[in-house]
């Protein structure tokens, strides 16, 4: 039906009633969303502007990069601190035909970087957009080079680690990687002290990177870096060095794989030297492999030797099994099953008889070691090791420990029983084992063996103090340790100080386990003065390869050079002939 009026139809009317409709409802959705958007801009601009304010501010909002904490040893010698460098940029964008173009900037300064003008301008002209100029630049070479304004370079800001002492403690120390945030030693264990940053100094930067300043904005403040806290260690750098000199001169003449040279105050765990050998630079510990680099003094395990008879008859006296004045019956050799187990002077003693506990130190009886272990099951003996620490970490603040090897004592046969009396049926971690014999030092408490300089509060909690065996036994077994080092002619022996210690020397077993290697493990472990102990010292030395090789005559006479300088530099009291004197075995 056609619509006369106006000559359409009913049809096209219904289509345009609608597409009116539809205009009309779009309209009606513009304006509310005009009106939307005015009461958010409304909001944003006068309700709310504090808000955007902020996060404006937080937009621009900088900080200087931090810089870690220092290390310092005992004495306030920088061992570690941040260096801050420059890597030198030059973005093509900025550059022009005046005083930013790449003959002018190489001109200017090829002199102040000591590059010729000719490479310099080889480098400006590379096509990338950022050019690298030249990287690691120090402080005052930046300076002269933002002293220039050149408007197309940019100097960009790092800080790296550097090791003053180069090699000195580099085990200790470890090493940091910023770019990475890698690291290892106390730059690791102490990393969050080293990062922690009391009073972080924010300010607002530019979108081309200049400083904003306001009147809360702190000048002086925005010129420094933020700095991280520093650590102090118990390390003595002059002990330090010491160890490492006369340690890397035995293992050098007598061509052996390594060693180490620990040196602890017995009474509060703390090690003012901790030599490794061979060493690396932190400073370019990217040169260095990881194996070199790896602490195998707290990773790597071993059997002690003789150097555990010490423990052994400690466990049998604190046991109340023997007493100072006992004697064990030596035959020179034994044999357990198809092993036969013989005294390394068997050939010159072949049966010693009933031996006094101080022989056995001296003469360092196999056999007599096997029959004071005997007096204890394999139940009372294991616990007591358990008290000393071996088959658990120390606790010692620094990184990769191992844990050692102990087998439970329900797994003990007989020859386990008998090994384990002089060093073989366990292996241990050099640490562990200087953790053990400082409680025979300290009245019979074993302290946590620690690096750090803590204070009274962060000792309380970290630093724990175990009575591992009774002060008695403690003392006897020292006074039967210095009366065996008395009365031989070994080089540990000293003039003005009795020395409580042990030699030992044990084979080194293959990796796979299956029976030894011809290398041997050789050390020395021990503390003076005897009558009151303030240092314990313990060399270790693998693979000694020219001359004899014994726990004497390799780590023997480190041992003695080391406690020799130490006393001196301590200026520890001599206890011959002054204080209770050690009486001679009889």
């Amino acid at each position: 039906m056609i619509d006369r009026r106006n000559g359409i139809t009913r049809t096209e009317q219904r289509s345009n009633k609608r597409f009116d409709s539809v205009i009309g409802w779009l309209y009606f959705l513009f304006i509310l969303f005009a009106a939307a958007l005015i009461i958010h801009l409304f909001f944003i601009q006068v309700i709310d502007i504090k808000k955007y304010k902020v996060k404006a501010k937080k937009q621009r909002a900088s900080q200087n990069f931090a810089v870690r904490g220092d290390i310092y040893d005992r004495n306030g010698i920088k061992l570690a601190t941040d260096d801050v460098f420059y890597n030198i940029f030059a973005r093509r964008a900025d550059y022009d035909e005046d005083e930013s173009s790449p003959e002018v900037i190489a001109k200017k300064l090829a002199p102040i970087l000591k590059i010729s003008k000719e490479e310099l301008l080889k480098k400006l002209n590379s096509p990338e957009q950022i050019i690298a100029v030249k990287k690691d630049v120090d402080r005052n070479t930046a300076k002269q080079i933002a002293q220039l304004h050149l408007r197309a370079i940019s100097l960009d800001k790092k800080n790296t680690r550097v090791y003053p002492q180069g090699t000195l403690a580099a085990h200790v120390l470890g090493y940091y990687n910023f770019d990475a945030d890698i690291a290892n030693g106390i730059e690791y264990a102490a990393k969050d002290k080293l990062e922690h940053i009391e009073n972080t100094v924010k300010y607002q930067r530019t979108q081309k990177g200049k400083i904003i300043y306001d009147f809360s904005t702190d000048p002086v403040a925005t010129a420094k870096n933020p700095k991280g806290q520093d650590v102090t260690l118990t390390i003595d750098a002059a002990i330090q060095h010491i160890c490492e000199k006369e340690l890397a001169k035995m293992v050098e003449e007598k061509k052996a794989l390594r060693g180490t040279v620990i040196v602890m105050n017995p009474r509060n765990g703390e090690i003012l030297a901790y030599a490794v050998y061979p060493t690396y630079d932190p400073n370019n510990y990217r040169n260095a492999t990881p194996e070199l680099i790896k602490n195998w003094t707290l990773t790597d395990v071993f059997p002690p030797g003789s150097t555990f008879k010490t423990v052994t008859v400690s466990s049998a006296m604190d046991l109340g099994k023997i007493n100072e004045h006992s004697t064990v019956l030596d035959t020179g050799k034994t044999k357990i099953g198809n092993w036969e187990i013989k005294n390394y002077d068997y050939d010159v003693h072949p049966y010693p008889g009933h031996i006094t506990l101080g022989y056995l130190f001296e003469h360092s009886s196999n056999i007599g070691s096997i029959n004071v272990a005997r007096t204890m099951t394999p139940r009372e003996f294991y616990m007591v090791l358990k008290r000393f620490g071996f088959g658990s970490k120390t606790g010692i603040d620094l990184p990769g420990e191992s844990s050692g090897l102990l087998p439970y004592w329900s797994n003990w046969d007989q020859g386990i029983h008998a090994t384990m009396s002089y060093g073989y049926g366990t292996s241990v971690t050099a640490m562990q084992m200087i953790s053990a014999v400082s409680a025979l030092a300290n009245n019979g408490v074993k302290v946590t063996p620690h690096v750090i300089k803590y204070s009274p509060e962060e000792e309380a909690v970290k630093i724990k103090r175990e009575q591992v065996i009774s002060p008695e036994t403690a003392h006897s077994v020292t006074r039967l340790l210095a009366m065996s080092v008395n009365n031989g002619r070994s080089v540990i022996k000293m003039d003005k100080y009795n020395v409580a210690a042990k030699t030992g020397t044990s084979r080194k077993p293959k990796e796979n386990g299956a029976g030894y290697t011809p290398y041997t493990y050789t050390s020395t472990i021990g503390y003076l003065p005897a009558s009151n102990p303030q240092i314990l010292v313990y060399v270790m030395i693998d693979s000694a390869k020219v001359g004899a090789i014994w726990g004497n005559t390799v780590a023997g006479p480190v041992f003695h050079e080391v406690t020799l300088q130490v006393a001196r530099m301590l200026n520890l009291k001599p206890d011959k002939n002054v204080s209770e004197p050690v009486k001679k075995d009889e």
